[in-house]
C-alpha cells in the first residue's frame, strides 16, 4: 500500500502558516541538534523515539522538520503507518532555515 502524499513545504510556506498560526512545527531531530539551534515555537519528537500519538491535534497544520527533509519525511511515513495523518514538511529544513537567516531558538528539549 502506497504511503500519502506529503506536500514539500518551501520556507514561506512555514513562516507564513507560523505567522498566521495554521502551522505547528515538528522538529524531529534529536536532543542535542534541537538544543543548538531550532524554528522558534518548534516542538519536540526526535526520530529515533518517534511517537506519532504526540503530534498536536489541536487543529493546527502540523508540519514535520529535521536537518534537510530526510528524516522528516521518514518520521511522516512512522505516523502514517500508525493511522495518524501528516501531510507535509519542510523540505530545506533547518539548513534551508539557516541560509536565509531566520530566527533560531536555542536550550534544553522540553
Amino acid at each position: 500500500m502506497a504511503m500519502p502524499q506529503v506536500e514539500d513545504l518551501m520556507i514561506d510556506d512555514v513562516k507564513a502558516g507560523l505567522a498566521d498560526g495554521s502551522i505547528v512545527v515538528v522538529d524531529v531531530r534529536e536532543a542535542h541538534e534541537f538544543e543548538a539551534g531550532r524554528i522558534p515555537g518548534s516542538l519536540f519528537n526526535p526520530l529515533s523515539c518517534f511517537d506519532p500519538s504526540l503530534l498536536p491535534s489541536d487543529g493546527r497544520r502540523v508540519v514535520l522538520s529535521c536537518r534537510s527533509g530526510k528524516r522528516s519525511l521518514n518520521a511522516a511515513d512512522i505516523a502514517h503507518a500508525a493511522g495518524v495523518a501528516v501531510d507535509a514538511h519542510y523540505a530545506g529544513g533547518m539548513l534551508d532555515w539557516v541560509a536565509h537567516g531566520e530566527p533560531v531558538e536555542t536550550g534544553p528539549a522540553d
